[in-house]
């Protein structure tokens, strides 16, 4: 930000030598496998917790479920906030992870202690004063560590990767692929191992396991400490998004200039010395741009004049809420795998056996992550090869291609589980005595899984990219933030759609509701899955319109004076240069050698450039009459 005062910012560079890299990544990875052990875990067995152990009735059991992980994903903005802003990375990861700990094993305790839980006999209303305090208190410490370790963690393991180093930059793509393994790999051994414990054991041991996991897994992330490349907070992004609103409304008045090289920005020079990149203007949005007009006599100060790259990193968080909301959708169809397919599992109707074994019901996400644990290594190693070779993308398909395919996915899912729901529902009131298969609900989870490794990674690889140095954690954390409004927003459809069909039903009963897994025999669980798969299609489109508008960030050259000072422009490494007609206005762009037209959903996606020096200098001041 100019100014007249510059904090100095050090930052260990990202080639130091021996630090970086997956040899850094792979503690992350263990990290990220044995903690979702354990919050997988409790995410698919949650809802039968809250219904046979604290007496909840379904509707009440399945909102508590989907408000906790609701906070839990909102809360990995804080995260994200603070080691944007106040403290790195890593420590913002180890600070949250000891509260996640902590409050594993508070319900452990509570499980574990008569005295915390209600009476077996307790009909309803049952969790009240002191249970109800260590309950409530438990569940939301969860939150609040889970969603901060959230907020900080994948831009921590990308920041391993040098996006300036084309081979580093190249491996980005990957980096995030294995996060999702990582995950999965964890969540496969949760969903099975951990569940059956919880379940056929007591539930006690099976959070006491989630604890212990999820401890082991900070430990060995802590031990990674010598081998991680950690990038210094600097100004707060929430703090220079703010300066440009209100300059542009100061400015409002003003007439925007011919050409955007009238615009203040700060030298070449700054830009040389910063963690900064150069950030090329664009045509869209221009009403901030006014925020970069500098009347005369007026020196350039914050909150009177912003430079044109601030300016832009504004646009560019304005042109992600689009795509941010159009994924909430399908985080809403989520949440129902998680709770309503559960207790579709848990109906007498369903045969859980899987050769001599009972395979619970909150297991059967294990089918889904099963394929994926071969599917994102193929998508990897095979696909992606195949489609670079078409795309010339590196990444084979560009994130926001891959968000769409896994938005058509998702309502495919809900279609098949209102299919599923039908057979079920006549085996249970017409065939009573002839068992249906517990797999019979993989059709849904599977195909969702799939679902869920496009648009996951993509988000969050689109996200990082695209998201200006200094706010990288805040903004993955948008794939987190959609997750969390997908989960509330299921709370508001169960309460309303129960509310409106109640009046109109003939039975003068909700969709979805009753007091245990077998008032789903006479419910209307499949209209609601049918909803959410006609919304997901429309919002399939809403989004197709979203992603072709948005444009790519384009980071600028940097011009810099030979040594004999004749004014020679040379090219930075890694950097495009400039073409000097594009420079007269309009909207600028960086020209490579090989030129690709700019349609981000269906072509390739500009290639990019990052500026990473060793140092903060005081900034120039400079004003382009």
């Amino acid at each position: 930000m100019q100014g007249s005062e510059e904090k100095e910012i050090n930052v260990v560079g990202p080639t130091n030598e021996g630090k970086g890299g997956f040899r850094a990544t792979m503690f992350i990875f263990a990290l990220l496998t044995f903690e979702s052990m354990g919050f997988v875990a409790n995410m698919v067995s949650l809802v039968q917790y809250f219904l046979m152990v604290l007496h909840f009735d379904l509707q009440t059991a399945a909102n508590t479920l989907t408000n906790f992980l609701g906070s839990a994903f909102l809360l990995s903005l804080l995260g994200g906030f603070l080691s944007d802003t106040y403290i790195n990375r890593l420590t913002t990861c180890l600070i949250f992870g000891v509260l996640e700990v902590l409050a594993l094993v508070i319900v452990t305790v509570q499980a574990y202690s008569h005295d915390l839980l209600p009476k077996a006999d307790c009909p309803k209303d049952c969790v009240r004063g002191r249970i109800a305090f260590v309950f409530y208190t438990s569940l939301y410490l969860l939150a609040i560590g889970s969603g901060g370790v959230r907020g900080a963690l994948p831009a921590l393991g990308a920041d391993q990767f040098n996006q300036k180093d084309p081979k580093e930059a190249k491996a980005l793509a990957t980096f995030f692929n294995c996060l999702l393994l990582s995950v999965v790999i964890g969540a496969a051994v949760g969903v099975t191992m951990i569940v059956w414990v919880a379940v056929n054991k007591a539930w006690y041991w099976g959070f006491f396991i989630s604890a212990l996991a999820t401890a082991v897994g900070f430990i060995v992330f802590a031990l990674g400490k010598p081998f991680y490349r950690l990038h210094v907070p600097g100004q707060s992004p929430l703090l220079r998004i703010i300066q440009v609103i209100v300059v542009a409304v100061k400015n409002r008045g003003l007439a925007l200039p011919d050409t955007p090289n009238e615009l203040y920005e700060l030298s070449d020079k700054y830009y040389m010395d910063s963690i900064d990149s150069k950030i090329a203007h664009t045509n869209q949005l221009r009403c901030l741009d006014k925020a970069s007009i500098l009347p005369k006599d007026v020196e350039p100060q914050p909150w009177k004049v912003c430079s044109v790259t601030q300016v832009e990193e504004v646009k560019i968080i304005t042109r992600m809420l689009p795509i941010f909301i159009s994924t909430i959708i399908m985080n809403t169809c989520l949440a129902q795998l998680q709770t309503f397919s559960v207790e579709q599992g848990n109906t007498q109707i369903m045969d859980k056996s899987l050769g001599h074994l009972q395979f619970p019901a909150p297991s059967i996400p294990v089918i889904p992550l099963v394929f994926m644990a071969f599917l994102i290594p193929l998508y990897e190693f095979v696909f992606v090869p195949f489609a670079r070779k078409i795309t010339h993308h590196p990444s084979g398909i560009t994130q926001l291609q891959r968000v769409g395919v896994g938005l058509v996915l998702s309502a495919v899912s809900m279609a098949v589980a209102g299919l599923v729901e039908v057979k079920r529902r006549h085996q249970a009131t017409k065939h009573p005595d002839e068992p249906m298969s517990l797999f019979w609900l993989s059709f849904q989870y599977g195909i969702f899984g799939i679902a869920d490794m496009f648009t996951l990674v993509g988000l969050l690889e689109f996200f990082y990219k695209e998201a200006p140095v200094g706010m990288r954690s805040l903004s993955t954390s948008f794939t987190w933030l959609s997750l969390s409004f997908g989960y509330y927003l299921s709370s508001i459809f169960v309460n309303v759609i129960n509310k409106i069909t109640r009046k109109v039903s003939p039975s003068k009963k909700g969709w979805v509701e009753g007091l245990i897994p077998e008032d789903l025999n006479y419910n209307n669980l499949n209209l609601f899955y049918w909803f959410l798969a006609i919304l997901s299609l429309l919002n399939f489109f809403h989004y197709l319109y979203w992603a072709s508008w948005y444009k790519y960030k384009t980071e600028e050259s940097i011009v810099k004076l030979d040594d004999g000072g004749g004014g020679e422009r040379e090219r930075e490494e890694g950097v495009p240069i400039l073409r000097e007609e594009e420079r007269s206005g309009g909207d600028i762009k960086c020209h490579h050698s090989e030129e690709k037209e700019d349609a981000p959903i269906f072509h390739e996606e500009e290639e990019r450039s990052e500026i990473d020096l060793k140092g903060r200098q005081s900034e120039e001041k400079e004003v382009k009459n």
